[in-house]
């Protein structure tokens, strides 16, 4: 099997976001989609005090994208222009479909310890999915399968290892969504198909891709080539989120929480909103 190579190491920027949320940004929509079907990726953290005053994320549509929270630390509060609310607490996931529009805010909560410290991920919708009805896939801490193997323990959110399968499903883009663990002195192998896209998110301890190759320190995003395996090797340990999707191979026009696949397709977004007919119910 073809090990996949690294195809580039990204240092993650400082952004900020809604209501001046300070991220590290790794991946943002841009029209040459490098890593279809995947759109952003976020490590949004809060160290009580270093950070400054808490805020978050009020009231914003999205439209033809999917958004993924998954949160280690602390809680994000959120609500809709459907109704819905709730609270993501340290381990669980939500996984948005937003389709044809929603309106949402979610505010982070910090822990005892004064810590928020969590991802976002956007996952693009197929040109045929685009404007579906919103809905919410959530799965608390629990529910989540954990594998454990010789030196690595994972925590399954989407797809399938072996005969495990993670709860959230009929996601469009067939991903494989892990928070992988790895001890010292460890070697962690997943098959993947050929052409899907995969990247690595390293946020503690380091590791390599190839054995007695380049040791990457957190934090970095690792983007691997092409090939039908990934091997992650670690001296020390390492913790990583490892995402695996297949790509639609479709034009994008990204325009802030919008993504579609025509200009045309964003002003009509832009229309609705102003016209008041973007979400079908709102509070």
């Amino acid at each position: 099997m073809a090990v996949r190579k690294i195809l580039q190491i990204i240092e993650p920027k400082i952004v900020i976001e809604g209501a001046g949320v300070r991220l590290r940004r790794s991946i943002s929509p841009h029209r040459t989609n490098l890593f279809d079907p995947f759109l952003l990726f976020d490590h949004f953290i809060f160290e009580y005090p270093i950070e400054g005053p808490i805020s978050g994320f009020p009231y914003h549509p999205h439209r033809g994208i999917e958004t993924v929270t998954y949160m280690l630390a602390g809680s994000t509060h959120h609500r809709d222009s459907l109704g819905n609310s709730g609270t993501i607490g340290p381990g669980d996931i939500q996984w948005m479909t937003s389709g044809r529009g929603i309106l949402h805010e979610e505010m982070p909560r910090q822990d005892k310890d004064g810590r928020v410290d969590g991802f976002q991920l956007w996952v693009n919708l197929p040109k045929s999915r685009k404007m579906v009805q919103p809905e919410y896939q959530e799965v608390n801490s629990q529910s989540i399968p954990q594998i454990n193997g010789v030196g690595s323990h994972i925590k399954l959110i989407t797809g399938k290892i072996g005969n495990t399968e993670g709860p959230i499903t009929d996601i469009s883009a067939n991903p494989l969504y892990i928070d992988l663990s790895l001890s010292a002195h460890s070697v962690f192998t997943q098959n993947t198909s050929r052409e899907d896209t995969v990247f690595a998110y390293i946020f503690e301890g380091s590791c390599s891709f190839t054995q007695n190759g380049e040791i990457i320190q957190a934090t970095k995003l690792i983007h691997l080539d092409k090939g039908e395996q990934v091997k992650i090797y670690s001296d020390t340990g390492a913790r990583l989120i490892l995402v695996s999707g297949t790509p639609f191979g479709e034009p994008i026009a990204p325009y802030g929480p919008f993504v579609m696949n025509t200009k045309e397709e964003i002003q009509q977004a832009l229309r609705d909103l102003r016209q008041g007919t973007f979400v079908e119910q709102q509070i």
